[in-house]
Order: structure tokens, then sequence, then C-alpha cells
């Protein structure tokens, strides 16, 4: 992959469990010649390899650990370390707190630990946490998810993307994304029951979030299954200012 401008990839953004034509979340953000996979949803680690082989990835970052943001990590390790992938070195692996541990429960099979990090070199998250991949600069944020979980903030030649990951409005995010280019946020379909704390955005609060925070653009993802990708966008739009899209399996988006 030659230098160029930040894009972001659309590799699926179902939820909470992929369709026959969508994966669950995962995203190929890059720019400036460095490739980052940013959530491993069920299902994206094929699409991933549409664009870039898995020893080509030179960082994945995932947001947390629910099942439809990361479960192509297990089959990410198999293809690393037992087929034809022959790594330089592990994948620097950014994820939250516990991600290595989390992993190896499910790939060890005998009384000896898999060698996660033979695969993936984990750096663990914080809020805060900065970091820099090839000519990508990234930033993370804690967000309000019920678990740890984090937002993502991606620059590279001026140019801004931010990632909510799962989070309900929180004011962590909205200062993330403070004049972001593009801000690609969840929106799931409805509240939870009275009493229950808010773990998603709706719609709406993505249309919110992207107003308070100045974005220059919304993308709409991680709809639930109880809408279509238009209400989303149409209920977002009827918040937001500026242009809104939906995260279609697929779609290549120019950042700034």
């Amino acid at each position: 992959m030659t230098s160029g401008p930040l894009q972001l990839t659309v590799l699926g953004s179902a939820t909470p469990y992929p369709s026959t034509d969508n994966p669950c979340s995962g995203y190929l953000v890059s720019g400036g010649g460095a490739r980052l996979w940013v959530d491993a949803g069920t299902g994206t680690l094929a699409r991933l390899q549409r664009h870039v082989r898995l020893d080509e990835v030179d960082a994945i970052w995932i947001s947390h650990l629910h099942a439809d943001h990361c479960a192509d990590l297990l089959t990410a390790y198999y293809g690393a370390l037992h087929a034809d992938i022959r790594l330089a070195a592990p994948i620097p692996l950014y994820g939250p707190p516990g991600i290595a541990d989390r992993l190896a429960h499910f790939l060890t099979n005998t009384s000896v630990r898999s060698p996660v990090e033979a695969a993936f070199d984990v750096r663990e998250l914080h809020d805060g946490h900065r970091a820099r991949v090839g000519a990508l600069s990234l930033t993370s944020r804690a967000v309000a998810h019920g678990i740890p979980a984090f937002a993502l903030r991606v620059e590279a030649e001026g140019a801004s993307l931010v990632y909510s990951g799962d989070t309900a409005p929180c004011a962590a995010l909205t200062a993330l994304a403070e004049g972001c280019d593009v801000l690609l946020c969840e929106a799931d379909s409805a509240r939870p029951p009275a009493g229950e704390e808010p773990v998603h955005h709706t719609p709406e609060d993505a249309g919110e979030t992207a107003e308070a925070a100045g974005a220059g653009r919304l993308i709409v993802t991680h709809v639930g299954p109880f809408l279509t990708p238009r209400q989303a966008v149409d209920r977002a739009l009827a918040r937001f200012g500026g242009p809104v899209a939906h995260a279609d399996p697929g779609a290549a988006f120019t950042v700034g």
C-alpha cells in the first residue's frame, strides 16, 4: 500500500451477530502507508484479507471484549502461528486490560498456556492512552459501556477520525471527538428498560454527540436488527446538522 490520505474501510457493522452479508464490527483504517485493524468482530478477518494480508497489518486496536468486537482475534491467532503467515514479529495489539488472558483462556486446551504473546504484542489501553502506528497517531479514551471500553481518535496529516466503540453518550467521547472530520458512532436501536443504565447510543444520541462535538461528518454503525440503516440515518439527521451516512459493509470513506 502506498502513502495516502486517512481512509476508513468498513469490514462489517452488524450487531450482535453477523448477517449473511454483513460481518460484525470491524474497520480498516489506513493512512500514510500504515494499516490499522480496528475491532475484530465475527467475520471481519475474511473481509480484511480483501485489502491486506494479516502479516501486513501494522497493528490491531480493540475497543472492548464483547465477542461482536473481538471474536476474530481467535482465528487471527491461528492464522498468525499455524498457517501460511510468517510474522517478522508479533502484531501490536492494543486492547482493554486483561485481553491477553481472555484470549489465552479460550485458546488453551491443555495445562500449557497458549502462546498468545507469540502472535500479539499486547499493549493494554488506559484512559488517555497515546500511541503511534506509522503515520497514524492514536488516542484512546475510556467510555461508558458497563465494562472496560474505549473510544479511539486517529489523526494523520491534519485529518481526524473518531470511533466510539460501544458506549452510552458520555463526556469523554464528546471531548475526544471535538472538531473531528468524521465521527464513526454506534447507533443501536433503542434505550434500555426503565431503571437500567444505557450502554449504547441511539441514532438520536449519535446525532447529538456529533453535533456537540462539532464533527464534520457522522457515520452511524452498529445499528441493531430492529432498525434499517435508512431509519438510523434519518433519526440521526434529526439531531445533527451535517452529513450522515451508514457504515455499509465494504464502504470506503476518505477522511478530511
